[in-house]
């Protein structure tokens, strides 16, 4: 499956098994397999096995984390790259983690990637912005095309509810899926411990992810996909895009307009049957 994944996300050779072959790849899927809730607005089960993942991911369709995260950790697996996954609180637009009014669920993975004596966090799936490869350092950052600083920073011990690491961005908000508003502040993007998530764990926040009423991914129809130097967002008919540095947004006003643009911006393509289904127009 190597060799077509890689195809599938456009590189023409294998990276090699180093931090920089790390960012090569995670950035490489970022932009060309689409965040997508799609299937889970449709009454669509959202199956974990590398099978189902790779018959959706690998065409025209992409996913979320749990989808996105369980290939990428299989091509980590096939290019000698020992990983697992992990499981994180998503904070992005809600107040900092160190004065939590409501602690939300653990409805995000990641991975954990060990490379020579060095631990890496590695994440191809998180929809509300782009996150580089970062070493698993307290104070640890990465800069990204779209004008973004990640941290990394210890906030905690293992047994906090809320976790012991927390990533946060400082960037501007155009860049994200819409949640971030604060402009010039480190914002919480998610927290997470280091503890050892099973097969069963993934299945269980998964189930509730994609099937418990009135959550964000049950609520509506959500895309978004790294760009070359921004990031796009679609929620509902509301197009949002930051390139080059500016931010525009247009709403699209017909199946027709929506379906071109999630084709030429997010690489997703959805029949015409299934887009009437998800009652949109």
């Amino acid at each position: 499956m190597l060799d077509a994944y890689l195809a599938r996300i456009g590189l023409d050779q294998r990276p090699d098994p180093t931090p920089a072959g790390l960012q090569i790849l995670q950035r490489a899927h970022r932009l060309a397999i689409g965040f997508e809730n799609f299937d889970v607005m449709l009454g669509r089960p959202i199956p974990l096995g590398l099978p189902a993942v790779w018959a959706k991911l690998g065409g025209r369709r992409g996913g979320y984390c749990f989808e996105h995260n369980a290939l990428f950790g299989a091509i980590l697996d096939e290019l000698g790259l020992p990983n697992r996954p992990l499981l994180a609180r998503v904070w992005l637009g809600l107040q900092r983690p160190a004065e939590p009014a409501i602690i939300p669920p653990l409805t995000h993975t990641l991975r954990l990637v060990t490379i020579g004596a060095e631990t890496w966090l590695a994440d191809a799936g998180f929809g509300g912005s782009y996150v580089p490869p970062l070493p698993l350092v307290d104070g640890s950052t990465a800069e990204t095309p779209d004008g973004a600083v990640h941290r990394l920073m210890r906030c905690g011990e293992a047994t906090q509810a809320h976790g012991a690491w927390l990533l946060e961005r400082l960037g501007p908000a155009s860049a994200t899926d819409g949640r971030a508003t604060a402009i010039g502040v480190w914002a919480p993007q998610y927290s997470f411990n280091l503890s050892e998530v099973a097969p069963v764990d993934l299945e269980l926040s998964n189930w509730w992810t994609s099937t418990r009423p009135g959550t964000r991914f049950t609520s509506g129809c959500l895309a978004s996909a790294v760009l070359p130097d921004g990031f796009a967002a679609l929620s509902g008919c509301e197009l949002s895009l930051h390139t080059g540095g500016a931010a525009s947004k247009r709403h699209l006003a017909t199946a027709g307009e929506w379906r071109e643009a999630l084709g030429d911006i997010f690489a997703i393509d959805l029949k015409l049957d299934e887009i009437a289904r998800l009652g949109l127009f």
